[in-house]
């Protein structure tokens, strides 16, 4: 375990390889699982500022639903997330000429229409962050079977989950603080 501030990083984080291999998972992380991505309480509005931007990019069954539903649900936990299509894939998820689930809001940001690029859980994915005591965050490495093209595509390339999520831990915690896990880490393998 590595803390930083307030944060709590799983060692796991430093020892996992990990490279997104969408060819081989096809996005089935936007699809797989109980809700829609997780959202923090201050994305909501960014939410719903983007939602109308990126409708275009999305198929007709979802903008309905997001027309019915909204961007987001609140869980029985009071934790909110992304609307989903029939209880399966992310509303703002769509399916590219490969057949790979793509993000519509990530999608609207490459194109420049908006400057949110996606949920900050699905951009840190496959890491989960977690509420702990007193206002400290655990940072941990969320393994799923769906992922293990992922994990054998980082293990060739020897890229471990902290690089990969680089630009993600950064937009989160900031450079600093990233700087501060490379050296704990890295300080560690050299000493």
């Amino acid at each position: 375990m590595i803390q930083i501030g307030k944060v709590l990083v799983s060692s796991e984080i430093e020892k996992e390889m990990f490279v997104c291999d969408l060819e081989a998972c096809k996005g089935a992380c936007c699809v797989e699982g109980d809700l829609g991505a997780p959202l923090e309480q201050d994305e909501l509005a960014e939410i719903e500022m983007v939602t109308e931007l990126v409708k275009p990019y999305l198929p007709e069954k979802s903008r309905e639903v997001l027309e019915k539903e909204g961007p987001y649900v609140l869980d029985e936990e009071g934790d909110f997330s992304t609307t989903t299509v029939d209880g399966a894939e992310c509303a703002f998820a769509f399916y590219d000429e490969k057949g790979i689930l793509k993000c519509g809001i990530e999608q609207a940001w490459k194109d420049g229409k908006t400057s949110f690029r996606k949920p900050i859980s699905c951009h840190l994915y496959p890491i989960r962050l977690s509420k702990l005591y007193d206002n400290h965050i655990g940072v941990n490495y969320s393994r799923w079977s769906i992922c293990s093209p992922a994990c054998s595509l980082g293990e060739s390339l020897g890229v471990p989950l902290y690089k990969f999520l680089k630009e993600a831990l950064i937009r989160k915690f900031g450079e600093a603080w990233y700087g501060e896990l490379v050296q704990a880490i890295e300080g560690e393998e050299g000493g």
